[in-house]
């Protein structure tokens, strides 16, 4: 199941409010989330559930005895139990059929390769469960004593999928007592809908050039189809992953969570660095601190901590060398900005910096797009005018002419222009003045607006996954 569905947003989302409001009893609110989560997790693959309840069983019962061992040779050990438990089964799932594949190329063998069906949103939880294990292990967090609580709070169908890595230290307040108050419903619904939108107005749209233009016979591309195709997946894969996050704070307000944010306008930074420190920032947060600081940080062999984190986030993104690549292609840039190019960075325009940074995050996603690694070097090579159909086509000509209306909302729309308008005036007024309550109104119609275009767009549509699901 996903959150762009007409199944989920007008029957499942309504059920759980009714059953979750019913009453004000806590360990019942509780359950509900749990079923309802669960239920949300098994639909289309029941099998799979039984790879999460295990998981969560496991890591469960591992963090009582950390505790109870604490300072002991004993909590390392459950410790290192759970990291190789969840691990192993990660790499089970996920990295089997690859290293089987590498193995046979290398070796010249013909070992049968596994084709396991990799349960949804397993990159994540493993994550998640992870940075509780460790946070329990270093007396940051007390370990669940309630295993309802536990499975509530790791299989939450908010985040449970696509993210964001939601860490327990983060919201163990909420698991016990959460407040709930109608501003807070308001907020969520609007961040919900605003989410919904980013999914099926522009990342759905993007996701239709990004298949004709990337998906057939690159030969045919001119340049300017070229980079108008990945330019085309560099708003997809933000509108789509952003909106996934966006719905899943918004969903977790409903209920009295307040995730950490997921985004925040990666696409105004002006170096890499920046840039990473916006894109996905539970998980970068996640390599900073359990892998980069553990190893060292910026105290000791910076630049080797460095590619290790890179290498482990391309790998994490998925089983192909294109992510390996990827992962490292960053790793490179942040040390090469860390050695000289952060100064000049500081001391150009930052509309140059801008077009750097960008450059660079485009050429990126053509790594990240193509798990083919031929068809890569042919794209790259089609984007600087190898082997290319000519500059431009007519064929785009039209496209760029009857899109320019949602292109230019679309490309808006990755800059922080509300938030922009909504603090310059909200800092000139006061909260009972007659424009600071129309402004709230606007947002109200706004969002049933939002909503019902995407109502209309999601008729009839079959296919309309999260790009991050597969991760």
């Amino acid at each position: 199941m996903i959150f762009a569905n007409l199944f989920f947003i007008y029957l499942f989302l309504p059920l759980n409010l009714i059953f979750y409001f019913v009453t004000k009893n806590k360990t019942f609110r509780n359950i509900v989330l749990v079923v309802f989560s669960l239920f949300f997790y098994a639909w289309g693959e029941p099998v799979m559930i039984w790879v999460l309840l295990g998981s969560v069983l496991l890591d469960y019962a591992l963090a009582l005895l950390v505790e109870r061992c604490h300072g002991t040779w004993g909590a390392k050990a459950a410790l290192i139990a759970s990291v190789v438990a969840n691990l192993g089964v990660l790499g089970i799932f996920k990295y089997s059929g690859f290293l089987v594949e590498n193995l046979n190329a290398v070796l010249h063998t013909a070992i049968p390769v596994p084709q396991i069906a990799l349960p949804i949103g397993i990159s994540f939880y493993t994550f998640q469960m992870l940075s509780y294990m460790v946070d329990v292990y270093r007396g940051e967090v007390a370990a669940q004593k309630n295993p309802i609580k536990f499975l509530m709070y790791v299989s939450m169908y908010h985040q449970l999928v696509a993210g964001p890595i939601v860490r327990y230290s983060d919201i163990a307040e909420e698991i016990d007592n959460r407040r709930i108050t109608a501003t807070e419903v308001s907020r969520g619904i609007s961040r919900f809908i605003v989410g919904l939108a980013k999914k099926v107005i522009i990342a759905n749209a993007a996701g239709v050039f990004v298949g004709q233009y990337l998906n057939g016979d690159l030969s045919n591309l001119s340049v300017a189809g070229a980079w108008f195709g990945i330019l085309m997946y560099t708003l997809q894969i933000y509108f789509d992953f952003s909106g996934y996050s966006d719905m899943a704070i918004g969903l977790g307000r409903l209920f009295g969570f307040h995730y950490l944010e997921n985004f925040n306008y990666p696409y105004i930074a002006t170096s890499v660095t920046d840039f990473w420190r916006r894109w996905h920032m539970s998980l970068s947060s996640f390599f900073r601190d359990y892998v980069y600081i553990p190893l060292g940080g910026n105290r000791r062999h910076q630049f080797f901590n460095i590619f290790v984190v890179w290498f482990l986030t391309g790998l994490w993104h998925g089983a192909s060398w294109n992510f390996i690549l990827w992962g490292l292609y960053f790793g490179v840039l942040l040390v090469i900005e860390k050695l000289v190019m952060l100064k000049l960075l500081q001391k150009i325009p930052k509309f140059f910096s801008w077009l750097y940074l960008m450059f660079i995050v485009v050429i990126g996603w053509a790594l990240f797009y193509f798990t083919d690694i031929s068809r890569l070097g042919q794209f790259i090579g089609l984007l600087f005018g190898v082997g290319a159909n000519g500059l431009f086509d007519t064929a785009l000509g039209i496209t760029l002419s009857s899109n320019f209306v949602w292109i230019i909302i679309a490309m808006v729309s990755a800059l922080p222009v509300v938030p922009w308008v909504r603090k310059f005036l909200y800092d000139r007024l006061y909260e009972d003045s007659p424009v600071y309550t129309a402004i709230s109104s606007v947002q109200v119609v706004a969002n049933v607006v939002m909503l019902g275009i995407c109502t209309m767009l999601l008729v009839g549509q079959s296919f309309n996954p999260f790009l991050y699901y597969r991760f």
